[in-house]
């Protein structure tokens, strides 16, 4: 599985970044079978569901894998930078979140509490930024974000991100709980989703997976992902800037 995602992530990757190719020339130029390239293009759900043919068989892809990553809005209930999102009112990014999950057919029904997770969220996301904006500067403000970033129009591919930060060259893929515990299955679940995000913004972003639990206070440590060796940060939403540092080292710059 993994030789095959690596296929489709630098299949994507040229597409993406071309006005216009051929399968013929995306196999000539990453040297692979034909056949190979064929058989991905035509029969893998993400493929599908990420780049579209014209009428002379060139391939293009719906989401550039460059900054602004045009296309992605396609694709979430709320995309743009994190200077737009912090301009706008509480109730005024809620409808164009409202309206975005609307296009893309995220189901919003309210009997869990969706809006207020919704609005729990935006307040976590908040308080990031205010720490970011006052410890690093305004370099945040360039940077882009987007909420519920669905995946699911293809029949077998289920991709779901709470909110996706993208920086320079990292995307942090933060998966939200309002519990004040670190739950196996939950950390499992957030950490599921980064070989498909790789596809989507290619080889030159690293994807960092987060578990933030809103419930929970000055937390923060790394957890087991099932029985690997790999870790992933599980935060409180308090903590979500040390998250972010332990990646991009503003503290110790």
């Amino acid at each position: 599985m993994m030789e095959s995602q690596d296929i489709q992530r630098r299949i994507c990757a040229e597409i993406c970044r071309r006005d216009g190719i051929r399968a013929r020339e995306i196999a000539r130029d990453l040297n692979l079978d034909h056949g190979t390239v064929n058989h991905l293009l035509y029969a893998s759900p993400l493929m599908k569901e990420l780049c579209w043919q014209d009428r002379d068989y060139r391939w293009h892809g719906i989401v550039r894998q460059e900054r602004t990553h045009l296309g992605l809005q396609e694709f979430a209930g709320y995309y743009s930078t994190v200077g737009d999102f912090l301009d706008l009112s509480e109730e005024q990014w809620l409808t164009k979140l409202t309206e975005g999950c609307t296009n893309i057919g995220r189901n919003l029904n309210d009997t869990l509490g969706l809006i207020h997770s919704f609005r729990d969220c935006r307040e976590q996301m908040l308080g990031l930024f205010r720490d970011l904006l006052e410890l690093a500067g305004d370099g945040c403000l360039s940077w882009e974000i987007a909420f519920e970033l669905r995946l699911k129009r293809s029949k077998h591919v289920r991709i779901y991100a709470d909110v996706l930060v993208i920086t320079e060259d990292r995307v942090f893929a933060l998966e939200f709980k309002m519990k004040d515990k670190v739950e196996p299955d939950e950390v499992l679940q957030s950490a599921k989703y980064v070989p498909y995000l790789e596809i989507v913004f290619g080889k030159d972003y690293e994807i960092i997976p987060v578990l933030v639990l809103t419930a929970a206070r000055e937390l923060f440590c790394y957890v087991p992902i099932g029985k690997t060796d790999a870790v992933l940060p599980a935060c409180s939403g308090d903590m979500l800037f040390t998250a972010f540092d332990e990646y991009l080292g503003f503290l110790t710059r």
